[in-house]
């Protein structure tokens, strides 16, 4: 290497240095084989068995007056201001089939109110499971196919009037 030209060495010892770098890196080259988890599962699917039902009410529903329906069968109903006057008085009722075994989520969302109320403080019971909140989501463990109950709360605005004044929830179940 004395006989070549100082910049030719310098090419020599950096083309040297590179190929021993590829030669070090190639003889630490591993491969590592990857396990692919897949788990099919069935849709959900969710059927009305009957709906949120009220009754006959007061149109004097205060405005803060509540009634509750419970999560149960047989509903039970809360009415501190004597505002149900007959009709039948109901929680909702859902069949709700899935993947036996696995985690899924409860939610009542989109709720559309009809005038003279407000709806909240929505109550869940799945299965044989006891009455929780399902408004923040509610988790359970599905079973092929199991009843759903939603009780909830109305809340007087003072405005009701005489005749229909139907709302609606969204009730979504999804696999977590």
């Amino acid at each position: 290497m004395s006989e070549l030209h100082p910049w030719m060495r310098k090419f020599l010892v950096t083309v040297t240095g590179a190929v021993a770098l590829l030669v070090h890196s190639a003889t630490f080259a591993v491969t590592e084989p990857v396990v692919v988890q897949v788990s099919f599962v069935d849709p959900i699917t969710i059927t009305e068995v009957n709906a949120l039902q009220f009754g006959l009410l007061d149109q004097n529903l205060a405005n803060l007056e509540t009634i509750a329906l419970s999560a149960a069968e047989p509903t039970v109903v809360t009415d501190a201001a004597n505002r149900v006057l007959g009709g039948t008085q109901a929680a909702a009722k859902l069949t709700v089939t899935a993947t036996a075994g696995h985690t899924i989520v409860i939610d009542v969302d989109e709720v559309t109110e009809g005038a003279g109320y407000t709806l909240g403080s929505y109550v869940c019971k799945y299965d044989v499971g006891g009455s929780t909140a399902c408004e923040a989501s509610y988790t359970a463990t599905s079973v092929a196919s199991a009843t759903l109950l939603v009780g909830v709360t109305m809340t007087g605005d003072g405005t009701a009037v005489p005749g229909a004044a139907d709302g609606s929830i969204n009730v979504l179940v999804t696999y977590q």
